[in-house]
């Protein structure tokens, strides 16, 4: 009767955070993920490896010369360190693409710093910051530098988790007014230690001081799983955008485990 209701719970919540999410652009990008403040455990190297695959996506650029979504498969090595039980340092590298107008490409690359409430999957409460800083191919973004700000904010209810990541994407024109609202939220499930289902939603409603009007907005609404093995961890999904600006199906699977 308890798993009943907590997945009764669980199916309401997810259905509220879906509906309630706003509209907005789901830009071109090689990681789709809501950070839950975990890191690599202290003196520790990780490897997550992020692909995603539209095999119906927007036909046309984002802007002049850039990569056309559909049919696009992207992705990144993320290199990451455990410096201490509070910061790690990451590494994205290579950020890569094959797409039907650029073929095979490069599209630059990351460095990140991650700041953590320690040990956030034994608490209740918890919170962090991520910071990144990109060199991007202009085919990429249309800007050479840009760098993102991700709050991190969570609760374990267990076995039901709620996160959320209120990203600001920083193309360093017009101050703090122009920064991009990106958000992220995920609500999961669960079943063991070592396997969850998983509604996200991945947002961008364009900059704080002005936000787009409803018909440049998209907004994506996925099906995640998370799987953990002897080899390492999974996560894969499927998205479905819900405006005419965004990508129709997204796929996307992540392989992530510890090198040392």
């Amino acid at each position: 009767m308890t798993i009943l209701k907590n997945m009764r719970l669980f199916a309401m919540v997810a259905l509220t955070i879906c509906a309630a999410a706003p509209l907005a652009t789901f830009a071109q990008t090689d990681e789709i993920q809501v950070y839950d403040a975990s890191i690599a455990p202290q003196g520790k190297f990780n490897l997550t490896w992020h692909n995603n695959f539209t095999p119906d996506g927007l036909k046309t650029p984002a802007f002049p010369g850039a990569i056309i979504p559909d049919r696009s498969f992207n992705g990144v090595t993320e290199w990451a360190y455990g410096l201490t039980d509070w910061l790690e340092l990451g590494l994205y590298l290579p950020l890569y693409s094959i797409s039907k107008n650029h073929d095979a490409t490069i599209n630059g690359g990351k460095i990140r710093l991650l700041f953590v409430k320690p040990h956030a999957a034994d608490r209740t409460f918890f919170y962090g910051a991520n910071f990144e800083f990109s060199y991007n191919a202009t085919y990429w973004e249309p800007v050479r530098f840009t760098s993102e700000i991700r709050p991190i904010i969570g609760v374990h209810l267990h076995p039901v988790d709620i996160i959320i990541n209120p990203i600001l994407d920083n193309s360093f024109r017009g101050g703090f007014a122009n920064l991009d609202f990106a958000p992220a939220a995920r609500i999961a499930y669960n079943f063991t230690p070592k396997f969850a289902l998983a509604a996200e939603s991945y947002s961008d409603v364009g900059p704080l001081r002005s936000v787009l009007p409803t018909r440049f907005e998209s907004h994506e609404v996925w099906g995640v799983f998370d799987r953990g093995t002897k080899i390492g961890s999974f996560e894969g999904g499927i998205g479905f955008g819900v405006t005419p600006a965004s990508d129709k199906i997204t796929l996307k699977l992540m392989f992530s485990r510890d090198l040392n």
